[in-house]
């Protein structure tokens, strides 16, 4: 079991190890990352970041699982609004690109069927939960839960910076945005309706 800082000035090296690790892996993938680039980033050694994570895919996993959690706390389903649901992820994949390219470099060298995450990883219970409610309160349309999330976050990567067709950016006109979460929102809005 790696070892976990207990000083911090420990804890501010752990930090910047996933730091410079979640650019490394979101820009190279995990087989294009290097330990030695993220090291010399953080200012420290092999050593440490081993002693900390145990191993490269050790790091990739702390960091992918963490951006997990990140999107499911910072962007927090709401089942009975599907539409506002999409439009804050097209908003989180704008303020953090690095965190969809994670998921994206995850499906491409791990998992390239079936879930993206191990069973016992997976953190959409509550979505999952909530959209059955919804269903059952009559505000969403029949359908299997998790096939109404998977589309509903597939529309919302439309413009993310894994999409084939256009990756937005952060930079672009604000007045471009708002048309992209008007058209997402009222997509979304349709396809989710019950009835």
């Amino acid at each position: 079991m790696p070892e976990q800082p207990l000083t911090s000035r420990g804890a501010a090296t752990y930090q910047r190890i996933l730091d410079e690790a979640t650019r490394e892996f979101a820009e190279h993938g995990i087989a294009g990352a290097r330990i030695e680039r993220i090291v010399a980033a953080a200012r420290t050694n092999k050593a440490q970041l081993y002693a900390y994570f145990g191993s490269k895919d050790g790091l990739f996993d702390a960091i992918f699982l963490g951006s997990l959690e990140r999107i499911v706390n910072v962007v927090p389903i709401d089942a009975g609004d599907l539409a506002d649901w999409a439009v804050r992820l097209y908003d989180e994949y704008l303020r953090r690109p690095d965190l969809i390219r994670l998921a994206t470099w995850a499906r491409l060298e791990r998992r390239p069927t079936g879930h993206l995450v191990e069973d016992s990883d997976r953190l959409d219970d509550g979505k999952l939960r909530a959209i059955a409610e919804a269903q059952a309160a009559g505000l969403v349309r029949q359908g299997d839960p998790f096939d109404l999330m998977a589309m509903v976050i597939a529309m919302s990567m439309a413009w993310s910076p894994v999409s084939n067709v256009y990756a937005a950016s952060a930079q672009e006109p604000a007045e471009v945005h708002e048309q992209r979460r008007a058209l997402l929102r009222e997509s979304v809005r349709r396809a989710m309706a019950a009835g």
